[in-house]
Protein backbone atom coordinates (compact mmCIF):
# COMPACT_ATOMS: atom_id res chain seq x y z
CA UNK A 1 0.00 0.00 0.00
CA UNK A 2 1.23 3.11 -0.77
CA UNK A 3 1.98 6.00 1.48
CA UNK A 4 -0.49 8.64 1.70
CA UNK A 5 0.24 11.76 0.42
CA UNK A 6 1.42 14.89 3.06
CA UNK A 7 0.07 18.31 2.26
CA UNK A 8 2.27 20.95 3.78
CA UNK A 9 1.57 24.61 3.87
CA UNK A 10 5.03 26.56 3.17
CA UNK A 11 3.59 30.39 2.64
CA UNK A 12 0.65 31.93 1.78
CA UNK A 13 1.18 30.72 -1.60
CA UNK A 14 3.03 27.75 -1.93
CA UNK A 15 1.46 23.87 -0.75
CA UNK A 16 4.34 21.04 -0.98
CA UNK A 17 2.48 17.65 -1.23
CA UNK A 18 4.93 15.15 -0.08
CA UNK A 19 4.73 11.41 -2.08
CA UNK A 20 8.08 10.26 -0.06
CA UNK A 21 11.19 10.80 1.50
CA UNK A 22 13.95 9.14 -0.90
CA UNK A 23 14.78 8.45 -4.02
CA UNK A 24 14.00 5.86 -6.22
CA UNK A 25 12.61 5.79 -9.86
CA UNK A 26 8.87 4.40 -9.34
CA UNK A 27 8.82 7.22 -6.41
CA UNK A 28 9.69 9.56 -8.93
CA UNK A 29 7.11 7.92 -11.38
CA UNK A 30 4.37 8.69 -8.76
CA UNK A 31 5.24 12.37 -8.66
CA UNK A 32 5.34 12.85 -12.67
CA UNK A 33 2.01 11.20 -12.85
CA UNK A 34 0.78 13.15 -10.60
CA UNK A 35 2.05 16.56 -11.84
CA UNK A 36 0.88 15.91 -15.35
CA UNK A 37 -3.06 15.67 -13.40
CA UNK A 38 -2.10 18.94 -10.99
CA UNK A 39 -0.97 21.33 -14.19
CA UNK A 40 -4.74 20.96 -15.15
CA UNK A 41 -5.84 22.80 -12.20
CA UNK A 42 -5.91 26.80 -12.79
CA UNK A 43 -3.87 29.22 -11.72
CA UNK A 44 -0.84 27.15 -10.83
CA UNK A 45 2.34 26.32 -11.27
CA UNK A 46 4.11 23.16 -10.26
CA UNK A 47 7.32 22.17 -9.82
CA UNK A 48 8.19 18.18 -9.32
CA UNK A 49 11.34 16.99 -7.55
CA UNK A 50 11.98 13.63 -6.47
CA UNK A 51 9.35 12.63 -4.10
CA UNK A 52 7.59 15.64 -4.27
CA UNK A 53 5.54 18.54 -6.21
CA UNK A 54 5.51 22.47 -4.75
CA UNK A 55 2.37 24.31 -5.90
CA UNK A 56 3.00 27.81 -6.49
CA UNK A 57 -0.42 29.49 -6.43
CA UNK A 58 -1.99 33.03 -6.23
CA UNK A 59 -3.98 33.32 -3.18
CA UNK A 60 -6.94 35.44 -4.29
CA UNK A 61 -7.78 32.84 -7.14
CA UNK A 62 -8.13 30.24 -4.98
CA UNK A 63 -9.94 31.99 -1.81
CA UNK A 64 -13.08 32.05 -3.56
CA UNK A 65 -16.08 34.42 -2.95
CA UNK A 66 -16.77 33.62 0.36
CA UNK A 67 -13.14 34.07 1.49
CA UNK A 68 -12.71 30.51 2.22
CA UNK A 69 -8.49 29.23 3.41
CA UNK A 70 -6.63 28.99 -0.37
CA UNK A 71 -4.83 26.60 0.95
CA UNK A 72 -7.61 24.00 2.16
CA UNK A 73 -9.41 25.01 -1.23
CA UNK A 74 -6.08 24.06 -3.03
CA UNK A 75 -5.48 20.85 -1.29
CA UNK A 76 -9.01 19.38 -1.93
CA UNK A 77 -8.94 20.03 -5.45
CA UNK A 78 -5.68 18.81 -5.92
CA UNK A 79 -6.94 15.35 -3.68
CA UNK A 80 -9.43 15.22 -6.33
CA UNK A 81 -7.67 15.62 -9.07
CA UNK A 82 -5.04 12.92 -7.94
CA UNK A 83 -8.41 10.52 -7.83
CA UNK A 84 -9.95 10.66 -11.30
CA UNK A 85 -9.13 7.85 -13.06
CA UNK A 86 -10.21 8.53 -16.97
CA UNK A 87 -7.43 10.73 -17.59
CA UNK A 88 -5.08 9.74 -20.14
CA UNK A 89 -0.90 9.87 -20.05
CA UNK A 90 0.96 11.44 -22.10
CA UNK A 91 3.89 9.43 -23.53
CA UNK A 92 7.38 10.68 -21.77
CA UNK A 93 9.34 13.00 -24.26
CA UNK A 94 12.78 11.05 -25.66
CA UNK A 95 16.10 12.98 -26.21
CA UNK A 96 19.12 11.73 -28.05
CA UNK A 97 21.68 13.34 -26.50
CA UNK A 98 25.11 13.37 -28.45
CA UNK A 99 28.12 12.76 -25.89
CA UNK A 100 32.01 12.89 -26.50
CA UNK A 101 33.51 10.80 -23.64
CA UNK A 102 37.38 10.75 -22.40
CA UNK A 103 39.86 13.20 -23.04
CA UNK A 104 39.73 17.18 -22.18
CA UNK A 105 35.76 16.18 -22.35
CA UNK A 106 35.42 13.74 -19.79
CA UNK A 107 38.46 13.95 -17.76
CA UNK A 108 37.50 12.25 -14.77
CA UNK A 109 36.65 8.89 -17.13
CA UNK A 110 39.99 6.72 -16.56
CA UNK A 111 39.53 7.42 -12.62
CA UNK A 112 35.78 6.41 -12.90
CA UNK A 113 36.55 3.42 -14.59
CA UNK A 114 39.35 2.30 -12.06
CA UNK A 115 37.03 2.83 -8.97
CA UNK A 116 34.49 0.81 -10.71
CA UNK A 117 36.62 -1.75 -11.52
CA UNK A 118 36.39 -1.60 -15.32
CA UNK A 119 38.34 -0.04 -18.11
CA UNK A 120 37.26 3.37 -19.87
CA UNK A 121 35.68 1.75 -22.86
CA UNK A 122 33.17 -0.61 -20.51
CA UNK A 123 32.10 2.79 -18.59
CA UNK A 124 31.27 4.36 -22.11
CA UNK A 125 29.58 1.44 -22.94
CA UNK A 126 27.09 1.19 -19.83
CA UNK A 127 26.42 4.43 -19.50
CA UNK A 128 25.28 5.10 -22.68
CA UNK A 129 23.26 1.66 -22.66
CA UNK A 130 21.16 3.17 -19.95
CA UNK A 131 17.68 4.78 -20.67
CA UNK A 132 17.49 7.63 -17.94
CA UNK A 133 14.54 9.84 -17.18
CA UNK A 134 14.74 13.17 -15.53
CA UNK A 135 13.49 12.98 -12.24
CA UNK A 136 14.29 16.74 -11.52
CA UNK A 137 15.86 20.24 -12.49
CA UNK A 138 17.90 22.05 -9.96
CA UNK A 139 20.83 23.36 -8.93
CA UNK A 140 20.70 25.66 -11.55
CA UNK A 141 18.46 26.54 -14.23
CA UNK A 142 18.22 23.25 -16.81
CA UNK A 143 20.31 21.31 -15.08
CA UNK A 144 18.71 17.96 -15.22
CA UNK A 145 18.92 14.82 -12.34
CA UNK A 146 18.98 11.68 -14.22
CA UNK A 147 17.90 8.42 -12.42
CA UNK A 148 18.89 5.02 -14.54
CA UNK A 149 22.78 5.00 -13.97
CA UNK A 150 23.70 1.21 -14.36
CA UNK A 151 24.86 0.61 -10.23
CA UNK A 152 28.04 -0.73 -11.52
CA UNK A 153 29.03 2.73 -12.78
CA UNK A 154 28.07 4.56 -9.06
CA UNK A 155 31.18 6.72 -7.21
CA UNK A 156 30.95 9.44 -5.19
CA UNK A 157 31.31 12.88 -5.69
CA UNK A 158 34.93 14.28 -5.84
CA UNK A 159 36.52 15.90 -2.42
CA UNK A 160 38.12 18.52 -4.15
CA UNK A 161 35.28 20.71 -6.62
CA UNK A 162 35.93 22.10 -9.13
CA UNK A 163 35.90 26.00 -9.49
CA UNK A 164 34.73 25.78 -12.78
CA UNK A 165 32.74 22.90 -14.62
CA UNK A 166 32.36 23.36 -18.19
CA UNK A 167 29.09 23.53 -20.02
CA UNK A 168 27.84 20.65 -21.40
CA UNK A 169 29.81 18.61 -19.05
CA UNK A 170 28.35 14.78 -18.17
CA UNK A 171 28.96 13.71 -14.55
CA UNK A 172 28.23 11.17 -12.32
CA UNK A 173 27.22 11.85 -8.88
CA UNK A 174 26.57 8.90 -6.24
CA UNK A 175 23.94 6.90 -8.28
CA UNK A 176 22.86 9.13 -10.74
CA UNK A 177 24.16 11.42 -13.82
CA UNK A 178 23.93 14.98 -14.59
CA UNK A 179 24.66 17.35 -17.02
CA UNK A 180 26.05 20.89 -16.49
CA UNK A 181 23.75 23.55 -18.55
CA UNK A 182 26.77 26.34 -17.98
CA UNK A 183 30.34 26.75 -16.80
CA UNK A 184 29.61 26.40 -12.69
CA UNK A 185 31.62 25.02 -9.70
CA UNK A 186 30.61 21.78 -9.26
CA UNK A 187 32.04 18.37 -7.54
CA UNK A 188 30.19 15.32 -9.77
CA UNK A 189 32.84 13.02 -11.77
CA UNK A 190 33.05 14.42 -15.73
CA UNK A 191 32.81 11.55 -17.92
CA UNK A 192 32.15 13.60 -20.92
CA UNK A 193 29.97 16.42 -23.03
CA UNK A 194 27.54 17.39 -25.12
CA UNK A 195 27.75 19.97 -27.76
CA UNK A 196 24.31 20.67 -27.14
CA UNK A 197 22.98 23.68 -25.27
CA UNK A 198 20.80 22.53 -22.17
CA UNK A 199 19.24 25.88 -21.16
CA UNK A 200 18.36 29.23 -23.61
CA UNK A 201 16.45 32.25 -21.48
CA UNK A 202 15.43 33.51 -24.57
CA UNK A 203 13.44 30.64 -25.68
CA UNK A 204 10.11 29.20 -24.71
CA UNK A 205 10.70 26.92 -22.97
CA UNK A 206 14.00 27.83 -21.90
CA UNK A 207 15.33 23.96 -20.68
CA UNK A 208 15.77 21.62 -23.54
CA UNK A 209 15.13 19.08 -20.79
CA UNK A 210 12.00 19.12 -18.55
CA UNK A 211 10.77 16.56 -15.50
CA UNK A 212 9.79 13.19 -16.68
CA UNK A 213 11.59 13.24 -20.43
CA UNK A 214 13.75 9.74 -21.30
CA UNK A 215 17.28 10.40 -22.13
CA UNK A 216 19.42 8.24 -23.91
CA UNK A 217 23.05 10.03 -24.86
CA UNK A 218 25.20 8.74 -28.10
CA UNK A 219 28.62 8.63 -27.93
CA UNK A 220 30.31 10.67 -30.50
CA UNK A 221 34.02 11.86 -31.66
CA UNK A 222 35.48 15.01 -31.59
CA UNK A 223 34.98 16.04 -34.78
CA UNK A 224 31.54 15.32 -34.25
CA UNK A 225 31.52 17.60 -31.34
CA UNK A 226 33.11 20.47 -33.05
CA UNK A 227 30.79 20.16 -35.70
CA UNK A 228 27.77 19.91 -33.54
CA UNK A 229 28.85 22.52 -31.11
CA UNK A 230 29.23 24.99 -34.44
CA UNK A 231 25.30 23.76 -35.28
CA UNK A 232 23.99 24.67 -32.18
CA UNK A 233 25.35 28.01 -31.85
CA UNK A 234 23.76 29.07 -34.53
Amino acid sequence: MRPAIQFEALAEDALLLRFGEHIDSDLNAQVQAATARLRRLPELECVPAYASVLLHFEPSAWRGSAGGDPHQRLQAAARAALMESHLTTVAPREVSMPVCYGGEYGPDLVEVAAYCGLDPHQVITRHAAAEYHVAMLGFAPGFPYLLGLDPTLAMPRRHDPRQRVPAGSVAIGGSQTGIYPEALPGGWQLIGRTPQRLFNASLEPPSLLAAGDRVRFRPIGPEEFRQLEEEYAR
